[in-house]
């Protein structure tokens, strides 16, 4: 099932433009990546965080 581009007109006067299912694909696996991208970032700077806290507290605990 490969639809085209089609729009949709209403009453109201409001027209969409609705994307073909190729376009949809592609806009669909562009938005999963760039999540799969933020949630690594994230995680990253996540354990880049928890090292330098394990660091800070290493030395403190030797300062004492």
């Amino acid at each position: 099932m490969n639809k085209e581009r089609y729009k949709e007109e209403y009453e109201e006067g409001s027209d969409l433009l609705w994307p073909s299912d190729k376009e949809d694909k592609i806009t669909r696996q562009f938005y999963k990546d760039l999540s799969r991208l933020t949630k690594k970032e994230t995680s990253n700077n996540t354990k880049r965080l928890n090292f330098f806290l394990l660091l800070l507290s290493i030395i403190k605990f030797k300062k004492f």
